[in-house]
């Protein structure tokens, strides 16, 4: 029977016990509305640790001024559902208030990796991030956690947050699930028009074009590679407009001389109501 605790104090006595029972806990971090892409991170959960617990909490710290955190999809009877159905077995939904009684005195800082990608035009938002997540391993205090590649930066930020921090939880990144279209599968693509969802697809398609050209020598340069992507895109998308396009090293966030070793190509793209996010990894 799936366990729903709503507040922190709840949760560390639930944690405590699994503790005492020497249970291995897998923690899937959540903002709810949830989707394939969330039930792919339980599923490899639920293979490899005793209990799975989800977090679901939209985290008012990792969003700036005029984002979405207002509109940002919720839907919590549907998402404790699905995540019933999926194997959780503890849902942790404290509100903004349990996570943040008071003005924090201390905060997370990221120093290296969040002035490119999504932090160049989000400034503050992986502190947000960052700042959420510890406190959330120091509530659940989980054995491995589990993270999107959908968003290769926050997994690079948290792995190296892990380490600088000497936190005892394996990270364990899961591939970018995407709809049959190759869009990446998101909580936001709700707030897709019609036209909109029907464009967006050219994002990923237009990725794995260039990695597939870069694997096979296409590109002499970075620059190359990414005016490629960004001339493609423009070319393809009449109601996007592109925030970045990237090609860095993978997980440092580097910026490479040469198109050669573990790399991320990443790009943003605005539509009305969203923004989308989308990347393609490889080694070379």
């Amino acid at each position: 029977m799936m366990k729903h605790i709503n507040n922190i104090t709840g949760m560390k006595e639930e944690i405590a016990q699994l503790k005492a029972a020497k249970k291995t806990i897998g923690f899937v971090p959540t903002m709810g509305s949830l989707h394939e892409g969330h039930l792919q991170l339980v599923e490899k959960a639920t293979q490899q640790v005793d209990v799975v617990i989800m977090s679901i909490f939209v985290n008012p710290l990792q969003f700036g001024e005029n984002e979405d955190f207002d509109t940002y999809p919720r839907d919590l009877a549907n998402d404790l559902q699905l995540a019933k159905q999926h194997g959780v077995h503890q849902v942790f939904t404290p509100t903004a208030d349990d996570m943040y009684p008071n003005t924090m005195s201390v905060t997370m800082n990221v120093q290296r990796g969040a002035d490119i990608l999504c932090g160049s035009s989000r400034p503050g938002h992986f502190d947000g991030v960052a700042t959420v997540v510890m406190k959330l391993f120091n509530i659940i205090e989980p054995d491995v956690a589990y993270f999107g590649m959908k968003d290769a930066q926050q997994v690079a930020i948290i792995k190296q947050m892990v380490a600088d921090y000497h936190l005892n939880v394996t990270i364990v990144p899961i591939p970018t699930v995407r709809e049959e279209d190759g869009l990446a599968m998101s909580s936001r693509n709700v707030n897709l028009s019609h036209m909109e969802r029907q464009e967006a697809p050219h994002i990923y398609k237009t990725l794995a074009e260039a990695k597939s050209k870069a694997l096979q020598g296409h590109f002499k340069t970075v620059a190359q590679l990414e005016e490629w992507v960004n001339h493609t895109l423009k070319k393809r998308l009449v109601l996007g407009k592109v925030d970045y396009i990237y090609f860095l090293k993978f997980p440092s966030l580097t910026r490479p001389s040469t198109i050669a070793g573990s790399a991320i190509l990443a790009t943003a793209v605005h539509y009305e109501k969203t923004r989308l996010i989308d990347n393609v990894t490889w080694e070379q």
